[in-house]
Parts: C-alpha cells; sequence; structure tokens
C-alpha cells in the first residue's frame, strides 16, 4: 500500500513564496508508484491540503488529517519544507512528536538552536567553529552606531537573527545607513545579528543520514553578480553562478566536508540540512549558517549536490522518508 506523505509548505514569514517551490520540487522528486504526496499549505489563518490547482480542503489540527470524497486520509510522514516559522523554529516538529507523525529533517532543539543564529555561532564556537565577529540586538535594546562600526568594522552585514532567504538582509557600507538596515532586519523578527564582512569565496555543503550511514554531499562554490548572495541572486539564475563541485583544493574540500559531518552531530541534525561558508584569503573557513530546511527545487543547492555526487533526488527521498523520524 502508498504512503500518504504531506508536503507542508507555506508558513507565516516572507519566506512563504519560496517554500511553495520547494514543496513543488520536492513533489516531482517522490516515487509516484510508492507515495501519494499531497501539498499542505499553512498559513497564520488557516492550513489546507490542495488537492488541485483548484480545489483545497482544510486540515483537521487534531490528528492531521484531512476528508475528502468521504474519506478520512491520515499522513505516515510529513515532509516539512517550511523555511521560517512555524516550520524552521521547532513549533512544527514538537506538533508532530506529539501526534507520533514521522517526519523529516531536524527535531524541535536542532531546529530551535539553528534557527536563531546568535545561539547556533554562540553553541558551536564551543565547539572550535570559526565564524564572523557579531553583535547581537533585541527589539527595544539599547545600540550605538560608532561602538558597533568600530568592533566590527565596515563593510558589516545586518541581518534577522531568525530569518532567511535574505530577506531583510543589508549590506552597509557607510555608518549612516545603519539604522536603516536595523530597522529593515527588524520589520522580519524580534532580534537582529550584525556581523562584521569577510570577503573570501563563499562556499556551501550537505549534510544527510539515513539507515545509521551519514552521506555528506559534494561542495558547492557560490559567486553572486550582485553586492552580495542576496534574495534576487538566490532565486534568479542570472544573478548567480553555483559550481559543483567547487574550485577549491582537495585539503580545503576535506576541511568543509568534515566539519559539516561534525557540525551535523553537534547540533544532532536529521535528515537533510545544508551548511554555509565562507573560505578567507588565508584559507580559514569560517561558517555563516545552518539550514535545516534547505531549498529543495530543482535548481538548489541540495538536489545540484546530490547529482554530483553521483546521486539520485527520488533514492535520497526514499532514505529520508523510510528513515524518518517519529
Amino acid at each position: 500500500m502508498k504512503k500518504n506523505i504531506a508536503i507542508v509548505a507555506g508558513g507565516y514569514s516572507s519566506e512563504k513564496t519560496v517554500s511553495l517551490k520547494s514543496a513543488q520540487g520536492i513533489k516531482s522528486f517522490l516515487d509516484r508508484e510508492r507515495y501519494n504526496s499531497f501539498i499542505v499549505i499553512i498559513t497564520e489563518k488557516e492550513w489546507t491540503v490542495r488537492i488541485s490547482d483548484k480545489n483545497s480542503v482544510f486540515i483537521d489540527r487534531n490528528d492531521f488529517s484531512f476528508t475528502y470524497g468521504g474519506d478520512r486520509i491520515k499522513f505516515d510522514f510529513a515532509y516539512i519544507t517550511i523555511h521560517g516559522t512555524p516550520g524552521e523554529n521547532g513549533l512544527l516538529q514538537g506538533y508532530f512528536d506529539m501526534l507520533n507523525i514521522p517526519y523529516s529533517g531536524c527535531g524541535v532543539l536542532a531546529s530551535a538552536l539553528t534557527f536563531n543564529k546568535y545561539f547556533c555561532n554562540s553553541y558551536l564556537r564551543n565547539f572550535g567553529v570559526k565564524t564572523a565577529k557579531f553583535v547581537y540586538l533585541q527589539r527595544n535594546s539599547n545600540w550605538n552606531v560608532e561602538e558597533i562600526t568600530a568592533y566590527l568594522g565596515l563593510p558589516l552585514f545586518v541581518k534577522p537573527n531568525d530569518g532567511g532567504s535574505s530577506f531583510g538582509v543589508s549590506k552597509v557600507v557607510s555608518i549612516d545607513r545603519l539604522p536603516e538596515a536595523v530597522n529593515l532586519a527588524f520589520s522580519e523578527g524580534n532580534s537582529v545579528l550584525i556581523e562584521s564582512f569577510i570577503a573570501g569565496t563563499e562556499v556551501t555543503c550537505g549534510c544527510y543520514k539515513a539507515n545509521g550511514k551519514k552521506t555528506v554531499l559534494p561542495v558547492t562554490e557560490v559567486i553572486s553578480k550582485n553586492e552580495f548572495f542576496d534574495f534576487d541572486a538566490k532565486y534568479n539564475p542570472d544573478s548567480v553562478e553555483e559550481i559543483t563541485p567547487a574550485r577549491i583544493s582537495p585539503d580545503l574540500t576535506e576541511k568543509i566536508q568534515s566539519l559539516t559531518a561534525k557540525i551535523y552531530d553537534w547540533i544532532d541534525a536529521r535528515g537533510i540540512i545544508r551548511i554555509d561558508y565562507i573560505i578567507a584569503p588565508d584559507d580559514d573557513v569560517l561558517m555563516l549558517e545552518v539550514n535545516t530546511t534547505p531549498g529543495m527545487t530543482a535548481t538548489s543547492f541540495i538536489p545540484q549536490q546530490v547529482r554530483a555526487a553521483g546521486l539520485n533526488m527520488q533514492d535520497v527521498m526514499k532514505e529520508i522518508i523510510e528513515n524518518g523520524r517519529n
């Protein structure tokens, strides 16, 4: 009998449009002979399952089921692809844990930890992971423009502490633009991270675990044609060049893949994650961000890296689903 798979998309943040694209990608990767897949869209107002382009029905949140054609349909597995709250910060994971429904990806603690960039950076620094220097701001906290720029230098990056897809992110090159950038970042969340600029080569590396075996994927080199790897560069192929495998030395490749595997264990990750890095001119590797629900469109980094590894996305999805966490 086919398993019923919920591909959970949408969310409450600006990233919901990206999430819906990932949902379509995941649906295309699933084996139709093995799985019945349904895209479930979660918004602040309602939870619905998409039956067709013109037909949706409501999800019963008591048991995450729905009724269609007189039949009560329950899900055997949930593939979470919400980029942002409530699918990336542990809230939805806790809900599925309570219902005992297996799901993809990290559990409550790892999701909550990695969603908060300040806490994630601070935690991983205990293991020797290097990051850019940063300043953490909470809403309504007092902060001084001169002190921040004196500590971090210019240019610097301002980003929501609990957001992604480069929404609300600014590269600040002059001190007078910092307040505007902070206000923009606060429009996407309740706290802000300001980081020093690091010149270098940006790369990203995926990793997943199934059947007790961890697979570290090839490294991708990211070359943005914009000021930085912003939203346009992430989702407009004309604005970025992505090279897999990255044009870096075997030693650097091994170093990044080894660090990715270690971080996977240190945060107690599950399913597929992706970690972004910057390689400084002296070949020092600094972590930028941990993504526990990475983009999954056909052109996203993970599918690129899976193909470069000689693997098949359909097989990878099967491994993730058959070894789902519950």
